[in-house]
């Protein structure tokens, strides 16, 4: 009896082939490797590539996720993010699925997750072509702000809100980005802590005593009402309030931590602060 052939491995073959992601950020990813055949189900909140939302089924929210529904897509490895996904893995371990939960915080741990994707799907020299390309960008942003500073610019004091009620600032890779477009962040002490409870600001006083020059809002998917936050009692004098420095920037292309952070989101983040060092600094 003739014994069969055995099919070669590859990197490409020895890595998941069906592969759920509970969050945006490997979805986009994989996307971008031109591995987007292999995602078998993705996040409802999904929205980087658009497409995604018409090609893949949606198995989850961020906190919750169809357990019976992941199972029957057959998946060889679910990816997920943070410990805030922890009971969700934990379902889906005891069902026999090998889950990969990342936790990445700030910008160099974001490379790292892209890149142990990219060679889990044997894409690992182009994921790092990818990131080369990615840090390149964040150089070129970087260079910019000291130039300005070298020719006498004063950073901006920057205010990120990641939520209005209470007051969230910003976790920490929105933090360094802030930094890397040129601004300080208003909270530099907060944004180390993982958790949003953690960086609560127990009063809105407090904002005002550091009088950010620049306010951006991100609120986890609500719309963000500039004209509120100007309204708020005691705001009136701050800084950001007093010149029209209320800005906007989508969830999706800032508090991803993954490919969207690091081009869309910073490159809105180094606009805003380059066009207030025209007109302030």
């Amino acid at each position: 009896m003739t014994s069969p052939v055995a099919t070669p491995f590859t990197p490409q073959t020895l890595g998941p082939q069906r592969i759920v992601c509970l969050t945006e950020e490997t979805t986009e990813w994989l996307y971008l490797l031109g591995q987007e055949a292999r995602i078998v189900g993705i996040s409802g909140y999904t929205v980087r590539p658009r497409r995604a939302r018409d090609e893949k089924p949606k198995v989850s929210a961020f906190l919750s996720a169809k357990v019976d529904k992941i199972l029957a897509l057959q998946p060889d490895c679910v990816f997920g993010f943070s410990d805030l996904q922890a009971d969700i893995a934990a379902q889906l371990v005891r069902a026999g699925v090998q889950v990969t939960v990342f936790n990445q915080r700030s910008v160099d741990q974001i490379l790292a997750m892209l890149y142990q994707v990219a060679a889990m799907v044997g894409c690992a020299d182009e994921g790092l072509c990818r990131i080369h390309a990615l840090q390149a960008g964040l150089d070129a942003i970087r260079a910019q702000a000291a130039a300005r500073e070298a020719a006498g610019k004063r950073r901006p004091r920057v205010f990120f809100e990641e939520w209005d009620e209470p007051h969230i600032s910003a976790i920490r890779w929105v933090s360094e980005l802030v930094g890397i477009a040129g601004g300080d962040d208003c909270f530099p002490e907060l944004a180390t802590q993982a958790m949003g409870k953690d960086r609560i600001i127990a009063s809105g006083d407090e904002i005002v005593r550091r009088n950010p020059d620049i306010i951006i809002g991100s609120w986890c998917g609500k719309k963000f009402r500039a004209e509120n936050v100007a309204a708020r009692p005691g705001w009136q004098d701050v800084a950001a309030v007093r010149t029209g420095q209320l800005f906007e920037i989508k969830s999706a292309d800032i508090l991803q931590p993954g490919p969207a952070a690091l081009t869309d989101g910073v490159a809105q983040l180094a606009a805003i602060v380059q066009r207030w060092s025209e007109q302030h600094g």
